[in-house]
């Protein structure tokens, strides 16, 4: 479990194929490692991967197949990857509860200056649609953010500049597709909607 508060920046410094997938060698950048062991989970642009080995500053981890079908950006060597260590239980959720399981690839359309902060509007995809509110939450690679409005499958939320020198949504433009994950929340009460009206009466 996850908060969407990003820790730090890293690199993918090697790729490297395998039958099942790819191995990452992530390079770490500030994020602490020193508590960190195999087997831990760690949200990488927020996917939830488990590290397999840990060098110096740098950790592994293996991305399946069925994963890279269903994210982004998890094949490119050089790039910049959001990462956050796996949520204790003795620290403050700051951002919102965050599985790191990737519910779909959406595309920026609009990445715009508005003074100090950037307006970010992203298109989703249309299964994603019922979950977004304004005022509700979502997560764009790994980073949750707070929904200002919707249009259709469009979402708009606002980037402080702290939220920008944190994190690589500094990179984005328009026609760069993104992780995204719905909030938690919004999936357990369509869920339990969708029993109670199913339910006999």
């Amino acid at each position: 479990m996850f908060t969407g508060i990003v820790e730090a920046v890293g690199r993918i410094a090697e790729v490297t194929l395998s039958k099942a997938g790819v191995r990452l060698l992530i390079d770490a950048g500030r994020l602490e490692l020193k508590d960190v062991r195999t087997g831990d989970s760690i949200a990488v642009n927020g996917v939830c991967l488990t590290v397999t080995a840990l060098e110096d500053q740098r950790f592994a981890v293996d991305v399946s197949r069925e994963t890279l079908n269903c994210t982004q950006g998890l094949e490119q060597k050089g790039s910049e990857v959001n990462l956050e260590k796996a949520l204790r239980l003795d620290q403050r959720l700051g951002g919102h509860l965050v599985s790191g399981h990737v519910d779909g690839v959406g595309e920026v359309t609009v990445f715009e200056a508005a003074g100090e902060c950037w307006r970010l509007t992203v298109r989703a995809p249309d299964a994603l649609a019922r979950y977004l509110a304004p005022k509700g939450s979502i997560t764009v690679n790994g980073v949750s953010l707070t929904v200002n409005r919707v249009r259709g499958s469009e979402f708009e939320v606002n980037l402080i500049p702290h939220t920008l020198e944190s994190t690589n949504l500094n990179r984005l433009a328009p026609g760069v597709r993104v992780n995204l994950e719905a909030d938690m929340v919004a999936r357990y009460v369509e869920r339990l909607l969708g029993s109670r009206e199913g339910a006999a009466p």
